[in-house]
């Protein structure tokens, strides 16, 4: 439920520790989402919007595309209020396909790769999506998917087709079904490059992000153009001090950072859009291609990135040529550990660390960039952005350096979770104020410190896993008769999952065996790393998996070791 608060600057004592041209407050812009990429178009139609592998579209080339785009889809019969899928690895098509669905009205469902049939088809049917963007590596999956659910708009590309010296696909070399679109040959057949002129309005949903909320269950979280566009802005107005210092041809940002999900679609797609920066995209991380592409470019004044992706770029023998070419390597999803800091602060690397979530269309608390960075703290309430530390059993807020939930309130706070009312109450109180969850401190100069977390939510190398979800899959194994899923520390990920399995009675498995079963069912970022059998596993009286009492046993393990 997007809010239009006045702002009270006197409640936001934290302000004075903001960079010095970050404005306490902002007057935000009251159009669809999608004028931020006209307006940048317009300014800058000759400047590379994007890189791929090298080959370079302009902004207005981009702009151009995306209108006829949109015109297509439309004519094929996409309306306002579809959700369509975006089942696509980073690319420009994905960019094309984002904004010109945001013209169209329909709203844009952020699908990983990596989800199996199964997975897709939960989504698919609880969310009435009727159509899906996706790309040939994946068409196996779509087929299947297909024959299952009642998808009327199916279009599909291939990543190659926008990269330099390539040979185009066509339908028939990519083995398309009687009634599925081929991506380029859609944009061809349409030549009406005008914007469609549609009715939209700044409280319509642009995005729907998959959470697990404040329960462990997958929910979509609706995302207005009023979300996407403050969003945009409040990340342009908190970046302004580093950015504005470098002159627009210089603007490249880096785009790895998975675009199927809000915080990629943000931080990397739509900031370089509004900052009138190259996307310089990589359709997947792999530490030395990314070593590779800074190198090619020179000049990357803005990297956003996960700490899977930072560990390895600190850890490469390549290390050191980045700090003089990347500005700001921001960190999300997890936290990073101080020794890697101190690593990369020894290499001239700048991290700047922040905190997000889907729900707030992934920005909330971030450390200034030029000012004062805190050892293990979040930072600071963005702008416009209103945080409560609060006793979760009274619902007061704790003195100044207690702990207690964080609650948070901006413009930026979701519509809500599609079709789950009750669940969006509650995350939201009729204040406007969203329960995040995560239990933390704030200190004398407004500075937010998290210690722990309530939801059970597991972060592997900057993927949301619910342990719900990979419980309810190991279930289906006619051999397993109950499970507990938890996430335990990794030097790389972060976080993996770990599963404590009881098996029925008289029966014997291998964790090789599970996990080869979870292979087959799950996203590879969800499959157990690690399997302990168990003759029993602790749950309450009412059956509620006690996953804190199997975390403190890992970690008095990881004490002794």
């Amino acid at each position: 439920m997007a809010n239009s608060q006045s702002p009270d600057l006197e409640r936001r004592w934290w302000i004075k520790n903001y960079d010095h041209d970050v404005r306490p407050t902002l007057t935000w812009p009251r159009f669809p989402a999608y004028e931020i990429l006209r307006i940048s178009a317009n300014i800058e139609p000759h400047k590379a919007a994007i890189d791929f592998y090298g080959n370079r579209i302009s902004f207005w080339d981009l702009q151009l595309q995306v209108h006829r785009l949109a015109n297509a889809m439309i004519e094929a019969g996409v309306k306002k209020g579809d959700r369509i899928g975006l089942l696509l690895a980073n690319s420009p098509q994905f960019v094309i396909a984002f904004w010109a669905l945001l013209h169209t009205g329909a709203i844009a469902v952020n699908l990983n790769p990596m989800y199996t049939k199964d997975e897709l088809k939960v989504i698919v049917n609880k969310l009435g999506i009727s159509g899906l963007i996706t790309y040939d590596v994946v068409i196996p999956t779509v087929r299947a998917l297909s024959q299952e659910t009642d998808l009327s708009f199916i279009l599909v590309t291939k990543l190659s087709d926008y990269m330099k010296d390539t040979e185009l696909s066509t339908s028939q070399s990519l083995g398309l079904e009687p009634g599925w679109h081929h991506f380029s040959e859609f944009i061809a057949a349409c030549d009406n490059e005008a914007a469609p002129a549609l009715p939209i309005k700044q409280e319509d949903p642009a995005v729907i992000q998959f959470t697990g909320g404040t329960t462990g269950t997958p929910k979509g979280a609706v995302l207005t153009h009023r979300n996407i566009v403050c969003s945009t802005y409040t990340y342009a107005e908190w970046l302004k001090p580093i950015i504005d210092m470098y002159p627009v041809p210089r603007r490249n940002f880096m785009g790895v950072l998975p675009y199927f999900h809000v915080y990629g679609e943000i931080c990397a797609n739509c900031f370089s859009v509004v900052s009138r920066a190259t996307q310089i995209i990589l359709s997947s991380f792999n530490v030395d291609e990314v070593i590779d592409t800074v190198a090619r470019i020179g000049d990357i004044p803005y990297f956003p990135a996960v700490p899977t992706m930072i560990t390895a770029l600190v850890n490469h023998p390549r290390a050191k040529e980045l700090g003089q070419i990347v500005g700001i390597m921001n960190s999300g999803g997890a936290p990073l550990p101080a020794a890697l800091i101190k690593k990369a602060n020894d290499q001239n690397i700048f991290i700047v660390e922040g905190w997000g979530m889907s729900e707030i269309t992934s920005l909330g608390i971030n450390n200034p960039y030029m000012g004062v960075k805190k050892p293990l703290s979040i930072g600071l309430p963005l702008v416009d952005t209103d945080v409560k530390i609060v006793d979760p059993e009274t619902g007061l807020e704790v003195p100044q350096g207690q702990t207690g939930e964080i609650h948070i309130k901006s413009n930026l706070i979701m519509k809500g979770y599609w079709n789950e009312p009750e669940e969006t109450a509650k995350m939201i109180d009729k204040d406007g104020y969203l329960n995040t969850g995560d239990v933390a401190y704030q200190d004398e100069d407004g500075y937010i410190f998290i210690v722990d977390r309530t939801k059970d939510l597991i972060i592997s190398g900057g993927y949301n896993v619910y342990p719900r979800e990979i419980d309810e899959a190991v279930l289906q194994h006619p051999k397993v008769k109950d499970v507990i899923t938890i996430g335990i520390p990794d030097e790389y990920r972060g976080e993996v999952p770990k599963i404590f399995v009881m098996l029925e009675e008289g029966v014997t498995a291998t964790a090789e065996e599970l996990i080869a079963y979870c292979k087959e069912v799950l996203a590879p970022y969800k499959v157990p790393r690690a399997v302990e059998f168990r003759t029993e596993l602790p749950r309450s009286a009412v059956g509620k998996a006690l996953r804190r009492v199997l975390r403190d046993e890992e970690l008095a393990k990881t004490k002794q070791a």
